[in-house]
């Protein structure tokens, strides 16, 4: 399942067609509602300004590299101010856990 708004990137036949044969489900926030996903649209909004936007990206796998790359920076290594200027990364190694499987 993909949790998307109702912006005209997520309501077009070809990404419809694409979840279809993937079976994917597109799961659509109620309109009007933009707060039903706030912590996505925030992630989103980083994302988009932090790495989108500074990089030409020349090949499928030229963006792949370069978006694992900020992720990496955005778990591993930047403070977030919400978890007291931590990591995110320094909650999992706190609580022992080995992170997702």
């Amino acid at each position: 399942m993909i949790r998307v708004d109702n912006g005209s990137e997520f309501i077009s036949r070809d990404l419809d067609l694409w979840a279809y044969q993937r079976d994917v489900v597109l799961d659509f926030s109620r309109p009007g509602k933009p707060t039903d996903n706030g912590y996505i649209r925030s992630f989103n909004g980083k994302f988009r300004a932090e790495c989108l936007a500074h990089h030409w990206f020349l090949s499928l796998d030229d963006a792949r590299q370069k978006k694992e790359e900020w992720c990496r920076d955005y778990n591993e290594v930047r403070p977030h101010s919400a978890i007291g200027t931590r990591p995110p990364i320094s909650l999992i190694n706190a609580s022992g856990a080995s992170g997702p499987p």
